[in-house]
């Protein structure tokens, strides 16, 4: 059976972990997961809505044959999961999670690959990889700091506890936590709409934010023309504007447009 699928769906493409109950990551998940993003990155998708099936979104990594594996067959597991994560994360559209139930390790840091987290109001996150003496392998624990700073990181990280939804977004992890039984339907009209909105604008903003992760304010500074000028030659801009300005000069509220991500 297919640990994952993928659809896709008037510009929203929806990735749905389909290997419950914990929906453990293993080299067919990752495998499957990178099929489907070579295909996202082939489609005419807009926003990427990632969920799961079963009780919980995922317990992180499937570790049954991590004793009996050389150190080195480990490394280049644990990269080729790095790589397919990463994949997801600079995916040049909005990628949402819905995330419910428990959402551990691996998991977690699939979790974060996303630009924006829904969780229900029952989900739970944590770090468990202290409990077995290693380290959050695929940029959990830097990837936690970077939304909430390095003090929650560090705890987090040393004590493995179950955080509940509602502190990881007090703390700026989650964006926005729902009712349970609404979670799916709010991610999914949050993912839509932003699927309706200008698709370069928003890799322009993910590449702005990329390069303020990597360098700071300066490396964002500078790379802001270079990533912001090619906007001005697209339709949806040139659409935008022109929009704008005619509803300035008849005096009427600016109407919205109709983005075509082109």
């Amino acid at each position: 059976m297919p640990h994952l699928t993928y659809s896709l769906d008037d510009g929203l493409a929806t990735l749905v972990l389909t290997n419950p109950p914990q929906n453990r990551i293993d080299p067919q998940m990752a495998t499957e997961l990178a099929e489907a993003l070579d295909a996202i990155g082939r489609s005419s998708a807009r926003a990427v809505l990632v969920r799961a099936e079963g009780p919980d979104f995922s317990f992180g990594g499937d570790i049954v044959d991590w004793p009996d594996t050389d150190v080195r067959e480990l490394r280049a597991l644990f990269e080729h999961y790095m790589q397919v994560f990463n994949q997801l994360e600079r995916l040049p559209v909005p990628v949402i999670a819905a995330v419910h139930g428990l959402c551990f390790g691996g998991g977690l840091e699939l979790a974060l690959r996303a630009d924006v987290i829904f969780a229900a109001d029952t989900a739970r996150f944590g770090h468990p990889e202290q409990t077995l003496g290693i380290v959050t392998l695929l940029g959990g624990i830097y990837r936690v700091a970077e939304r909430a700073g390095r003090a929650r990181a560090a705890e987090w990280a040393l004590t493995s506890e179950q955080v509940p939804a509602r502190v990881m977004a007090d703390a700026g992890v989650v964006n926005r936590v729902v009712a349970d039984d609404a979670l799916v339907a709010e991610a999914t009209a949050f993912a839509r709409k932003v699927a309706e909105g200008p698709t370069r604008a928003h890799a322009a903003h993910k590449a702005l934010l990329r390069a303020w992760a990597v360098g700071g304010v300066s490396a964002a500074d500078e790379a802001m023309f270079d990533i912001a000028m090619p906007l001005f030659a697209t339709d949806d801009v040139k659409a935008g504007l022109d929009s704008a300005v005619k509803a300035f000069k008849a005096g009427l509220p600016r109407p919205p447009v109709d983005f075509r991500g082109r």
